[in-house]
């Protein structure tokens, strides 16, 4: 269990890495754009608050990474509780997602489950 827990924590923080780089650094690119349905006017007005929540999705990828690394070559405990802690949030943000726009059910899907599937891989593992 510890191994599928940890491949998918591994595509979690993958997927978070990439949407920090859509959010802090490519906002305004058309590929961006295009993947968040937003005019340019949409995307520069927007920037600020993009480049901020990009880095916390990055910030919840790194805390996630760090508790894989502990959980594969360190202490087990320390590992689990970081990955609830990044994962774990990843998870809660896609549930938030899902529950204030339901039209947006793909996205906060495909931000929540390899996360979730992750934490209760680890945690059953830990048992």
């Amino acid at each position: 269990m510890t191994a599928i827990g940890l491949i998918f924590t591994g595509v979690a923080v993958l997927l978070h890495a990439y949407i920090f780089v859509m959010e802090s650094l490519r906002w305004t690119a058309a590929s961006t754009r295009r993947t968040f349905g937003m005019s340019a006017a949409e995307a520069e007005s927007t920037k600020e608050m993009a480049f901020n929540q990009g880095f916390y999705n990055l910030f919840l990828a790194v805390v996630a990474a760090v508790g894989m690394g502990f959980t594969a070559f360190g202490d087990k405990g320390i590992g689990l509780a970081l990955v609830l802690a990044g994962a774990g949030s990843m998870v809660a943000a896609g549930v938030v997602l899902l529950a204030s726009s339901p039209s947006k059910a793909r996205p906060a899907l495909i931000q929540l489950i390899p996360p979730l599937i992750g934490c209760l891989a680890l945690a059953i593992a830990r048992l």
